[in-house]
């Protein structure tokens, strides 16, 4: 996957530091809020209640701005997204958090970039393998390789959901290709939209199925600010710094979100900060960066590329 060029950092007007920093911390936030709601919601109800509340919420600007009948004509491939960026990772990071941490959760998502360069690689994108990124290929993996194993302890539970976190970035790398290719012409509001209440209804069943205990009210507050903040404000929020910034330039808060997802689970969780974490975070970082191309120096016009950075969508 070649990396597009963006402009510097410096080109940000005030308005797209406000909404970058306000998308740094609204994305970091969401695995606080599902490790909190799975201690008495069904990983299947927590990916009912934040999708179809929040297709809900969106359903409003979305027919006010048209964007829902250019979604409906390709619906085949909204649906594929839906699947693949939204049914399947919702319902495993739900599923992971149950095990393990919510700041281990979001520097396993942060691997994205690595596997979307695997994925360039095979489809035969020879600048993937440039030194830079092969060496942040090297980085990234050994990084989370010491982070999982220095976290799990030997504990097979533990390994198991870190897979289910890794098969979740997988999928999040892969869910960019069918925008890119599929979506390319149907507005980003009508066919998030679509696929968050598609989502909705086909977990909706499973939900009452599995559901077997009354909700906390702590986790119904979680739930909330999740189907709220994390999904139908931040893509609100994220469509605006699109129109600021440009596409290009607009996902590279998502290098901050697992510092604010360590950072909460710390502070409001008291998870411990293990040394494999505080040694290893930075190498998968750096890793990531460089994986993705780096952050280039020289400024240069927002636009999309035939091959888009990894999803820059909420998780």
């Amino acid at each position: 996957m070649s990396s597009p060029a963006v402009s510097t950092a410096s080109h940000f007007s005030t308005k797209g530091w406000v909404l970058f920093g306000i998308m740094a911390v609204i994305w970091g936030v969401p695995y606080l809020f599902i490790r909190e709601a799975v201690q008495s919601f069904s990983p299947a109800a927590v990916v009912a209640i934040r999708t179809g509340g929040a297709a809900l919420l969106l359903l409003p600007f979305a027919l006010r701005q048209g964007a829902l009948r250019p979604a409906l004509r390709k619906w085949p491939w909204v649906l594929a997204f839906a699947a693949i960026e939204m049914a399947g990772p919702f319902v495993l990071l739900a599923h992971a958090e149950q095990t393990i941490s919510s700041g281990l959760t979001g520097l396993l998502v942060a691997t994205v970039p690595l596997f979307a360069t695997v994925i360039a690689v095979i489809r035969g994108d020879r600048s993937a393998l440039r030194p830079m990124r092969a060496v942040g290929l090297v980085l990234g993996f050994a990084g989370v390789a010491w982070v999982a194993l220095g976290s799990a302890g030997g504990a097979q539970g533990d390994l198991i959901a870190m897979g289910e976190v890794l098969a979740v970035a997988v999928l999040y790398s892969i869910a960019p290709f069918i925008v890119a290719r599929k979506l390319h012409d149907v507005p980003s509001l009508g066919s998030v939209t679509l696929a968050l209440g598609a989502v909705g209804i086909v977990y909706l069943p499973i939900a009452l199925l599995t559901q077997t205990e009354v909700p906390t009210g702590g986790a119904v507050l979680n739930v909330a600010l999740l189907t709220v903040l994390c999904t139908a404000v931040a893509f609100i929020a994220f469509f605006a710094l699109i129109a600021e910034v440009g596409p290009v330039r607009a996902p590279l808060f998502t290098y901050l979100n697992p510092i604010v997802a360590i950072a909460l689970g710390i502070v409001i969780l008291s998870e411990p900060l293990s040394l494999s974490l505080l040694l290893g975070f930075p190498v998968v970082i750096i890793g990531c960066v460089l994986a993705a191309g780096g952050i280039p120096r020289r400024a240069a016009s927002a636009r999309v590329l035939p091959e888009p950075d990894p999803d820059p969508l909420p998780r």
